[in-house]
């Protein structure tokens, strides 16, 4: 029996493949939906969670599925507005009850008769945000270049102009990783070793950036021990 989970973006799929090793969990992180970082989870976005599903149902027999995750950003909105999309996702391919809550178990049945449990959690710091959210929340190095992000910030503001929170988490994440946590060697790759394009380089090689005891890590940490 095999335990999958459903991603956002490739991004997502890189931190959450790290987090499944350092839990030392069995679990295959699918490929990304890739809902766009800035389109809201509706139309088109809401297809892709539908169309991925649908094609997770067709798989259900052959690949002996048991437990399936699914992990999508809260980003501005509540607990109840995300668990009403993703129910009414779940609805249009399984028969299944309705989430009631992140981090709890569904059943659900495929029109092949087969059966599997599901669960869902909402990336998230303190109610708000998506991955940059998390990651800005457990950096383990200091942060002197990104943390004057937010006298240029007041600056901003003062000029009559605005940055969304989620513009900024992520403006200060590749900041970080640029000039706080880029070696001298590093640098002269940037794109590739200290950027979010090269994530997967980050996640590889410079692990210890993050502080994987941060208490912002332990929601996601229990919904991966579910499937442990």
């Amino acid at each position: 029996m095999s335990n999958i989970v459903i991603v956002e973006s490739k991004n997502d799929a890189i931190f959450m493949k790290a987090m499944v090793e350092k839990l030392n969990c069995d679990i295959q992180v699918e490929p990304p939906i890739y809902i766009d970082d800035y389109e809201s989870l509706e139309g088109l976005s809401e297809t892709k969670l539908i169309t991925t599903l649908k094609e997770l149902e067709a798989d259900l027999q052959k690949r002996d599925i048991e437990k399936i995750g699914i992990i999508i950003d809260i980003d501005n909105d509540s607990e109840q507005e995300r668990l009403e999309l993703v129910n009414k996702c779940i609805k249009e391919v399984f028969e299944a009850e309705s989430l009631s809550s992140t981090k709890q178990f569904i059943d659900i049945c495929g029109e092949s008769g087969t059966n599997a449990r599901l669960a869902c959690y909402f990336t998230n710091v303190g109610g708000q945000g998506e991955l940059e959210t998390l990651l800005k929340a457990i950096k383990a190095r200091d942060s002197p270049y990104a943390d004057c992000l937010d006298s240029w910030k007041t600056c901003i503001e003062s000029q009559g102009k605005t940055i969304d929170i989620k513009g900024f988490d992520k403006f200060w994440v590749s900041i970080y990783l640029r000039y706080d946590t880029c070696s001298k060697k590093e640098q002269k790759r940037a794109g590739e070793k200290c950027s979010m394009s090269g994530f997967d380089y980050v996640m590889e090689h410079k692990k210890n950036i993050w502080d994987w005891d941060n208490p912002a890590l332990d929601d996601l940490k229990e919904f991966f021990k579910l499937f442990c």
